[in-house]
């Protein structure tokens, strides 16, 4: 059983800092937190809010079933009363009109300017929450610091045991065994996977909702011996990374569809001069500048075919914050091994959203720290160093800049097998066959999507990326009226796209059903074009918010009976 809770008011209003707070101090509780973000594309006023979910045992996704409602003006309780329960409470000051009956009124700015800083009202909101949840204040001396500065922390410490005082208990929780945990947000779990996988690069243009791995990791480059550089734009950004990599430094740059845009250009030089790079493009509603701080999976086809011509690539869709840490280090160590361009897609919902996570492992066993450069032994001495070698999977052996011994060469024009310009028939068909056969030996070690609930159900539900969270909700929901009837699929891997489980599954599925946040269907398209298996309908979502696993069961029990 999981608790739900909303911190709602205007851009301005202190809304992140007491969600954070309060996320703190359940983790230290030993809960496990799910917290996500609704917010406008403004720097003061709107209506913003935090969704904060936790429990004893491990939570997927967000829901809109709210138990509390903390209100900081009274537009959060006109929009979201009628989503809380009956045993549920309105928490809100005083000033604020309600005519709820499950509303607790607290003088949280007399109380805040009666210890003498009208500042501390959020803690005092962190307090009454404490106490409403039946918390203790065990862990706030210790947390406050790292919210406030030290001038204000007795203030704010006063201000919280004042909220707690005011209000009396009106939930039972049972804490789980995850005060041990960490709590990180999409995200960060990708920044912190690029510095395990040996970045030492990275470049980008700030743009929602991408922004947040730029500062994590200029927060973290003296510390982790990385250059981070804000560009003047995305594409400047791209070639920044494009050049140091080419140069034998592990490099990345992050980006949103926009900017995704103006790299099409650059992500077609890394594909002729086959120059590993890795780019996250962390999705959001388009076209143009669509809604900056909402949620979407539009630009799937777009990554897929972005840039004239052909060359290989690999795309992955990021699934949960344990899956970004995993796949960004997989994401360099493909990137290097076949000298491509891996692109991963996340999204605004999965960026923002911060979960309880046991702690990532530093180095994994199989996890190179560097890209795979061949050693001056391996050539003959009399031999000459081809950058393009024309070898059986299409891989060539890579030499860096700067080589005493031997030239590298890198040309965007159509070259021979040193780098030389070409305009060869023959040469140019020879060194298209060679960077396409990369994608054959690619295929042999893509993942599979991962199977969620029954493998032989009636109905197939198909998702990618920031859908699993849901999926899993959604399946384990339907499973409880009808075992055994409902499974899922969920992509990481969507191009090349991995296809043996999905055509397994289709045999015995009557009904399969893609989930998607867009408004095409965009994977039950690539599954149509590589397998030929056409699902028989859809659940689709567009609206800048995340599907949750209610809605996506209560969808198929009103259209799918």
């Amino acid at each position: 059983m999981s608790l739900n809770l909303l911190i709602g008011g205007a851009a301005g209003q202190g809304i992140d800092t007491t969600a954070a707070m309060f996320e703190k101090l359940l983790k230290r509780a030993g809960y496990f937190v799910f917290t996500s973000k609704d917010f406008m594309s403004r720097v003061r006023g709107g209506h913003n809010f935090t969704l904060i979910r936790f429990g004893s045992n491990p939570i997927t996704s967000h829901s809109y079933h709210l138990d509390a409602l903390i209100a900081l003006n009274e537009e959060t309780i006109l929009l979201h009363q009628d989503q809380l329960s009956d045993q549920g409470v309105i928490l809100c000051d005083s000033s604020l009109d309600s005519h709820d009956w499950r509303t607790i009124r607290i003088d949280m700015q007399k109380i805040a300017a009666e210890l003498g800083n009208p500042r501390v009202a959020g803690s005092v909101a962190v307090g009454a929450m404490l106490g409403l949840f039946g918390l203790d204040l065990t862990h706030i001396q210790s947390i406050l610091p790292s919210f406030v500065k030290e001038p204000s922390v007795k203030a704010n410490l006063n201000a919280v045991e004042a909220g707690f005082k005011a209000v009396k208990k009106h939930f039972d929780s049972e804490p789980g065994q995850f005060s041990q945990w960490m709590t990180v947000s999409g995200n960060q779990a990708l920044a912190l996977g690029a510095l395990a996988a040996g970045m030492r690069f990275y470049s980008a243009y700030p743009m929602s909702p991408s922004t947040s791995i730029l500062e994590y990791l200029a927060d973290k480059s003296n510390l982790c011996g990385v250059v981070v550089e804000q560009a003047e734009d995305e594409i400047a950004a791209v070639n920044m990374a494009i050049g140091a990599s080419f140069a034998g430094v592990r490099s990345m740059t992050g980006t949103s569809g926009g900017g995704f845009c103006l790299m099409a250009e650059a992500l077609g030089l890394a594909g002729m001069t086959e120059v590993p790079l890795v780019i996250v493009v962390a999705q959001r509603p388009g076209p143009a500048t669509g809604l900056p701080t909402r949620t979407e999976q539009g630009d799937l086809k777009f990554v897929i075919s972005a840039a004239q011509g052909e060359f290989p690539r690999m795309v992955i869709a990021l699934r949960d914050h344990q899956d970004a840490y995993d796949q960004t280090i997989r994401a360099f160590d493909i990137a290097g091994r076949y000298r491509i361009p891996v692109i991963l897609l996340s999204d605004q919902f999965l960026a923002d959203a911060s979960s309880t996570i046991e702690p990532f492992k530093v180095a994994m066993p199989d996890v190179r720290q560097d890209d795979p450069a061949l050693d001056d032994s391996q050539l003959p001495a009399e031999s000459e160093y081809l950058s393009y070698r024309l070898t059986g999977d299409g891989i060539s052996p890579r030499l860096f800049p700067g080589n005493p011994d031997h030239f590298v060469a890198a040309d965007s024009d159509e070259h021979d097998e040193t780098g030389v310009i070409t305009e060869s028939a023959e040469v140019r068909r020879q060194m298209t066959d060679k960077r396409m056969r990369k994608l054959e030996k690619l295929k042999k070690e893509l993942q599979e999507p991962e199977l969620i609930g029954a493998e032989t159900g009636k109905n197939l539900l198909i998702g990618w990326g920031s859908m699993r969270g849901p999926l899993c909700e959604a399946i384990a929901l339907l499973n409880e009226e009808q075992p055994g009837t409902y499974g899922a699929l969920v992509f990481g891997d969507v191009f090349p796209l991995p296809v043996n489980r999905v055509q397994k599954l289709a045999k015995t599925a009557k009904r399969i059903i893609n989930v998607e946040q867009n408004a095409t269907g965009q994977l039950a398209g690539l599954v149509r074009e590589y397998t030929g298996i056409q699902c028989q309908a859809s659940i689709l979502k567009y609206d800048g918010r995340q599907l949750t696993g209610e809605e996506i069961a209560a969808k198929i029990k009103e259209g799918f009976k």
